[in-house]
């Protein structure tokens, strides 16, 4: 048996295998840093493409779509916002898995109809199937492990207060334009890319809206209302501070508004993106008595607040009889005329004004055309081709002439700011900028409007718009709504209208309820409730310190009221102005 012997490797023999194997190993590293090189090179060609391009500072997305800046209120609380959503796509081409079973899933996580994606799975060509998803979606979607679905940034516009000044903001359409509201009247400057995203500034305060719509929202509920509305307005550059129309609607989700109905009669009731406010022009009756009143002040005609009116019987013109709703049956001087909104001493001091001087006054405060500010949708007036003299008359107590709630704003504004009407604006005004406005009345005559509009409050029908310190002073309007075949005695619309403080006003405040159906149904038990309850929550917010030691000095109008026997004079006001 031979047995063989290996023998042993040179040591030659043995450094070079080491060095070939040394050798390899440096290969293969180079290789893999290299191919790991090329992987972290495309991974960071990837983020920059999408920080550059798909971020948030992106002007234009898929679709065309364009990323508008943000509108906030006067103290830069957000009201509409553009935030990163997704759009969830697919190529139905590319589709590897089963369509049917796809849509199915797709279905379940979207909320959609399956039968609607099957549709666009099936189609030829690229197909949207979802726009605006949130991230948790696409996470979702992404995990059904399709590669033909494909996920790309995109804006969505965000309502953060839901349906908090829906009316005055308005909502996009399908394409990312500006439907309605201050989304249309700004869509130009909110997509213009040269203003850097800057948000616009509105003249709403989020707090005083808010107190707004909780306040006439209540009542409308309350009252079974077929709507209502309510504006608050800055007595001296015209800002709308507050602004709201019900129904309303969220303009997060526009589709999901019901459409107008009809009543048994036939009147067609608004849907909820009818701003009551700014588009519907309504006989507002007797709050333009105190209009009258300052027109008859203002040109002459009445130059001593004794002076009395013969309303102790109806008043017969043309054919036609002028009614008071509650009345004195004696004769009244001016401030018992406004105490007790008497139509027929009303009629008869508009009587000598005339009715060229009388639509003078009407037309200085706007009431012959549409209010000149930024909301698309402005409502037509109402205003008599002739004043005859019944027409005049009638007007004088807000009967025959209908006007929008934010005319008659602007109109009280310049009954108690010194006499200057400016127009109202939804656009936050710098100190010293306001739109300078025109003279309507005297200063003279403007502080006695204060003193009579604060008296009716104190002693009238407006004593329910009281709000302890805050100094209120208004009138109340209650007139039946007008129909095609004349007027409704069933429906009326009931308005109060409001200033704050009178020793110094800084506000406006109108309160206008749509065929309230309450146990009495008058302004004065129906709107001004709703004013007082506002006036407390939101004036220390609008900057009115309550202070129950001051007051408009209105004691020698006071003296001139009638009472019955037995009945208490009404306390004297302190601190007289």
């Amino acid at each position: 048996m031979t047995t063989t012997i290996a023998r042993p490797l040179s040591p030659r023999r043995l450094t070079d295998d080491r060095g070939m194997s040394r050798a390899t190993a440096q290969k293969r590293l180079m290789i893999m840093m290299l191919l790991y090189g090329f992987a972290v090179g495309i991974v960071l060609t990837k983020l920059t493409f999408f920080a550059v391009f798909a971020g948030p500072a992106s002007a234009k997305t898929i679709g065309g779509r364009v990323s508008r800046g943000d509108i906030v209120d006067r103290n830069g609380a957000p009201l509409a916002r553009t935030i990163d959503a997704w759009a969830i796509g697919v190529h139905p081409e590319q589709i590897l898995g089963d369509k049917r079973d796809i849509a199915q899933r797709l279905a379940g996580i979207l909320g959609l109809d399956e039968n609607k994606i099957y549709a666009q799975l099936a189609g030829n060509n690229f197909a949207y199937i979802e726009r605006d998803a949130s991230a948790s979606l696409v996470t979702e979607v992404n995990a059904i492990g399709e590669p033909a679905i494909v996920f790309e940034r995109e804006p969505q516009r965000l309502y953060p207060q839901s349906e908090l000044a829906a009316p005055v903001l308005g909502f996009l359409d399908m394409s990312g334009k500006g439907a309605s509201g201050m989304e249309r009247a700004l869509d130009t400057r909110l997509t213009d890319p040269t203003k850097n995203g800057q948000p616009v500034a509105l003249s709403i305060d989020l707090r005083a809206q808010s107190a707004l719509e909780n306040e006439l929202g209540q009542q409308v509920v309350a009252l079974k209302a077929k709507g209502g509305a309510g504006v608050v307005l800055d007595v001296k550059t015209g800002e709308i501070m507050a602004l709201a129309s019900f129904p309303t609607f969220n303009p997060n989700n526009p589709g999901a508004a019901p459409a107008p109905t009809r009543t048994p009669e036939g009147r067609e009731i608004p849907g909820p993106f009818f701003n009551r406010v700014t588009t519907a022009a309504y006989e507002l009756g007797s709050t333009f008595k105190p209009i009258t009143m300052a027109a008859a002040i203002d040109s002459g005609t009445v130059t001593s607040m004794a002076r009395r009116f013969d309303a102790t019987q109806p008043l017969s013109i043309d054919g036609f009889k002028i009614h008071d709703h509650d009345g004195q049956n004696r004769w009244l001087d001016i401030p018992e005329t406004l105490i007790h909104s008497s139509n027929i001493a009303t009629a008869r001091i508009a009587d000598e004004v005339g009715g060229d001087r009388l639509s003078h006054m009407f037309r200085l405060m706007g009431f012959d055309q549409p209010m000149p500010f930024e909301l698309p949708a402005r409502g037509r007036t109402l205003f008599p081709a002739k004043f005859s003299r019944i027409t005049t008359m009638t007007t004088a107590y807000g009967h025959g002439i209908a006007v929008t709630p934010l005319h008659l704003a602007a109109a009280y504004a310049a009954l108690v700011n010194g006499g200057v009407w400016h127009p109202a604006t939804l656009m936050k005004v710098a100190d010293g900028q306001a739109i300078p406005g025109r003279r309507v009345i005297s200063q003279a005559t403007s502080d006695r409007m204060r003193q009579l509009l604060r008296l009716v409050v104190l002693e009238g029908t407006g004593r329910n718009a009281d709000a302890a310190g805050f100094r209120v002073g208004g009138k109340t309007g209650t007139a039946e709504v007008a129909t095609g075949g004349g007027y409704s005695k069933r429906a009326n619309v009931s308005t109060f209208a409001a200033a704050f403080p009178m020793d110094a006003p800084r506000y406006v405040v109108i309160v206008m309820l749509d065929s309230p159906n309450g146990a009495v149904n008058t302004a004065a038990y129906t709107a001004a409730p709703v004013v007082s309850r506002f006036i407390l929550r939101a004036g220390p917010m609008l900057g009115v310190t309550p202070d129950a030691t001051r007051d408009i000095d209105v004691s020698g109008l006071q003296a001139m009221v009638w009472r019955r026997p037995g009945e208490e004079k009404a306390k004297s006001t302190v601190d007289p102005e």
